[in-house]
Order: C-alpha cells, then sequence, then structure tokens
C-alpha cells in the first residue's frame, strides 16, 4: 500500500523537484558563502524547512542574533502559513501519527500540490499526501547538501541567487491562476499586496495585507463558496 502510494505520488512532485533542488542549492550556497560549514545546511533544511525563511535566517545568523527580532521576522514571513493551515485542517483530520509531519512539512508548493493532486483509485490518500510531502522536502534537503557541499569547496558571486525564491513564488500564483476557475481569491491577494505596499512601504507591508486579505475574504466567504468567477 506504502510503496503503490509513494509511486503514485512522486510524478506530482516532479515540478517540486526541479524547483527545490535548484532552491535549496542557492540555499546552501549562499549559507556556505557566509563561513557556515554545509552540515548547517543540511540541518536546517532537515529541522527547520522553511523555504523563504531559511534564506532570511542567513541574514539573522550573520548580523548579530536579537531574538525578538528573530521572531517577530518569522513570524512576518511564516504568516501566509497560518492561511494554508486553516485550509488543511478537515484534510488533516484523519492523518494519525503522520498529522504533525504534514503540519510541520506544509510548504506553499506542497500546499499547492494537497490541493491540486488527486490520488489513483486504489490509492490510500493518507499515504499519497504524507509522501507528497516527505519527498519534497526530500528534494529540498538534497538541494540544500548539494549546494553546500559546492559553496564550502567553491567561491561563487551570490549576487542575485536569492531571488531564486520569488521566482519560484511567482510560478505557483501562475500555475494556481490557470488551474482555478474562481480568480477573485488571487485577485484580492495582489490587490491587497499592492494597496499596503503603496501605504505601508516594502519593509511593513506583508502583514497588514494578510490581515486586509483575511477580513475580505471572510466577508465574501459566501460568495466565493458559491462558485463565483473571474
Amino acid at each position: 500500500m506504502k510503496t503503490k502510494a509513494l509511486k503514485a505520488a512522486f510524478p506530482h512532485t516532479l515540478p517540486v523537484l526541479t524547483g527545490y533542488l535548484f532552491l535549496g542549492i542557492a540555499f546552501g550556497i549562499l549559507l556556505s558563502s557566509k563561513g557556515y560549514p554545509y552540515g548547517f545546511a543540511i540541518l536546517m533544511s532537515v529541522f527547520i524547512f522553511a523555504g523563504s525563511m531559511q534564506f532570511v535566517a542567513i541574514g539573522l545568523l550573520t548580523s548579530g542574533f536579537h531574538p525578538l527580532t528573530a521572531v517577530i521576522m518569522t513570524l512576518i514571513v511564516n504568516a501566509r502559513h497560518l492561511f494554508y493551515g486553516l485550509s488543511m485542517l478537515k484534510s488533516f483530520q484523519g492523518m494519525g501519527k503522520m498529522k504533525p509531519y504534514m503540519i510541520f512539512a506544509l510548504t506553499d508548493e506542497t500546499f499547492s500540490l494537497l490541493l491540486s493532486a488527486e490520488p489513483p483509485e486504489g490509492v490510500d490518500r493518507r499515504w499519497f499526501s504524507f509522501f507528497i510531502a516527505l519527498l519534497d522536502q526530500l528534494y529540498w534537503v538534497t538541494g540544500s547538501a548539494i549546494g553546500g557541499v559546492m559553496g564550502w569547496v567553491f567561491t561563487f558571486d551570490t549576487k542575485g541567487i536569492d531571488f531564486v525564491m520569488t521566482a519560484l513564488f511567482v510560478v505557483i500564483f501562475i500555475e494556481q491562476w490557470e488551474k482555478c476557475r474562481g480568480r477573485i481569491p488571487a485577485l484580492v491577494g495582489v490587490g491587497s499586496s499592492v494597496l499596503c505596499l503603496i501605504l505601508f512601504g516594502p519593509d511593513r507591508f506583508i502583514v497588514p495585507a494578510m490581515l486586509l486579505m483575511l477580513l475580505i475574504l471572510t466577508a465574501f466567504r459566501k460568495q466565493l463558496k458559491g462558485g463565483d468567477e473571474v
């Protein structure tokens, strides 16, 4: 049963495989370029596995550690996961002992796959979902290990390399835009972000934008549930 679920899940994760390998390599190179052994990149990807926050953590590690700043920054960067988690409450109810790991491994890309991918007939959905999450993390850990070793052995010009995370978010947004029939939530997200960017500036717009999205989507949840399309 598990092997069947693994084989069914793997093809769905191939786009993440290509993305996470390069992202992980970029992260490993950046971390090693700051003087950290490649083992640090592997450990962070195993025990933190926070995508963009791992890139932010490089700056936190190299600029003098301030616990309060680190906590606030982590909350801001990962605030979107509050919405992911709420969306997956029902889906994770039957996961049993796998539920803690599923919560831990819920990245942007895994969230997207869990929403869109359907297991073939005869494949247990729980194990199918679990292997999607596990494979995605393995791709990230592998990329981090490769990048960490490369950055430790070779010297790189790392200018602009952290843009890969932004590029991946754009790709995810485009994929969801093409797959989803109702595009109002996406338009609300873009509009809220642009408005808060103008009002609060690039350093402080994330939290207000997330709150504004939450308020709008909550206020109009009945209309959105009815399948309004744009």
